[in-house]
């Protein structure tokens, strides 16, 4: 169990925050830049969960904001691991790492809920229902945060675990699915008309 008894500590004051290992490093570290924007994107899913859990209980957005929660756990275990470099020599169990039973977790509810969407003709606009609306934010954010975490792997490859990358990218797709199912199952999806504002 995390205790947090103090909300501030004014050891950022001078520009540099803690990692998980205890390294101080600036606020503007790509490491940090990683799992802060993960922590952004896992904000994004909660206004999501919000909005589905208006819905009545047992219902299929009800339970798509329980998938939701459920990845939002998921998103404090990639921020956890990105938050503490993978240090030589680490042995399996020793820290908190995402894994890849997440990421096929994530894959088994994208093939789930992709069997009964209508068929993709054009690009999807964001937007349709609020809770799609909603969703599209999330995916932007965690496509942002993947970019990120593949920056950051790019840089420290041998102190970051990959599969960070894999479960967001994962993710993304996820949450593209589930807009569409909130669409109507993609009925009510606002689809892209090339040129349509350019002069005749």
């Amino acid at each position: 169990m995390v205790r947090l008894s103090r909300i501030y500590t004014k050891t950022g004051d001078t520009g540099t925050t803690g990692l998980g290992d205890g390294k101080r490093v600036s606020k503007d570290d790509l490491r940090v830049e990683a799992y802060g924007t993960v922590d952004e994107a896992n904000a994004a899913v909660g206004v999501a969960v919000t909005i589905a859990a208006q819905a009545a209980p047992g219902s299929l957005t009800a339970r798509i904001g329980d998938l939701l929660r459920s990845v939002q756990h998921d998103l404090f275990d990639v921020g956890a691991d990105l938050c503490c470099p993978r240090p030589k020599g680490e042995k399996a169990g020793e820290r908190l790492r995402v894994n890849t039973e997440q990421t096929q977790r994530l894959e088994k509810a994208i093939d789930l809920h992709n069997e009964d969407l209508a068929p993709l003709n054009s690009f999807v606009l964001p937007g349709g229902s609020p809770l799609a609306a909603a969703m599209h934010v999330a995916r932007t954010v965690t496509r942002r945060a993947e970019r990120c975490c593949v920056t950051l792997l790019a840089a420290e490859p041998d102190s970051t675990n990959p599969e960070t990358v894999r479960y967001l990218n994962r993710l993304s797709d996820l949450l593209f699915v589930l807009s569409r199912v909130a669409n109507d199952g993609g009925r009510g999806d606002v689809l892209w008309v090339p040129g349509s504002n350019r002069p005749k």
